[in-house]
């Protein structure tokens, strides 16, 4: 279900909005209008044990291929996610978004994680972060598995700060892999008032502890206990 809005949106009642379980997307980069989002199936990405990584990313990850950050480059993120890529030859990601959660990033509400590769930008995502819970908004990768590597680096973090929730808002082939699951918007409004009354603030760990809790996210549990686009 979407409606379509005129009135000018503000970071308070995108904030509100998610809260509620509603989000805006543009119908193309070009479009001058938003739309309402509150689909009656919710795509979710669970945060304990069931979370998957396939054994062949396991290893991509174990052997650091990129440096990953947090809010390193959340302009940059939000931008490279607007643009056309082979998997996609269009997107949803108009000015407008643009500078809703670039506003929503300088209130500490937007956050990034950043794929690097030799000090080059080569995949990476974005989402919008309430109480405990955290809704993708977008990836991108122009490398293999960068995208990837930045969802499970997300994961690892979410657990870390003890995120209850992490909404993809709709079910990907691309995602599926991972162990994401649908379902109503009953039970997700359960899940998401649940996760907004918590408190939990995000921040990353030290570089040695985010490599560590990513290596073993998706194989069982965290290692040692220590609490789009494809590619």
């Amino acid at each position: 279900m979407s409606n379509r809005t005129t009135h000018r949106i503000t970071p308070d009642i995108l904030l509100r909005a998610y809260a509620a379980g509603i989000f805006p997307m543009a119908e193309s980069a070009e479009a001058t209008e938003l739309r309402w989002f509150d689909p009656p199936i919710r795509a979710v990405i669970p945060l304990d044990n069931s979370f998957h990584v396939s054994r062949s990313l396991r290893r991509a990850i174990k052997k650091r291929p990129y440096e990953v950050t947090f809010n390193a480059a959340f302009d940059r993120v939000i931008r490279a996610c607007a643009e056309p890529q082979q998997a996609r030859m269009t997107t949803w990601i108009n000015p407008t978004i643009i500078e809703l959660y670039t506003a929503l990033y300088r209130r500490g509400h937007a956050h990034s994680i950043e794929a690097w590769d030799n000090g080059a930008l080569v995949g990476g995502l974005y989402g919008v972060s309430l109480g405990a819970a955290f809704f993708g908004e977008s990836m991108f990768s122009f490398k293999t598995d960068a995208s990837k590597i930045s969802l499970v680096y997300l994961v690892a973090l979410l657990r870390h700060c003890d995120f209850t929730l992490l909404d993809t808002q709709f079910q990907t082939e691309h995602l599926t892999q991972f162990g994401t699951y649908e379902m109503t918007r009953v039970n997700y409004h359960h899940l998401l008032t649940s996760a907004v009354g918590r408190q939990a603030t995000l921040a990353r760990p030290d570089r040695e502890t985010w490599d560590h809790l990513a290596i073993g996210a998706g194989a069982g549990g965290v290692a040692g206990g220590i609490a789009g686009a494809a590619g």
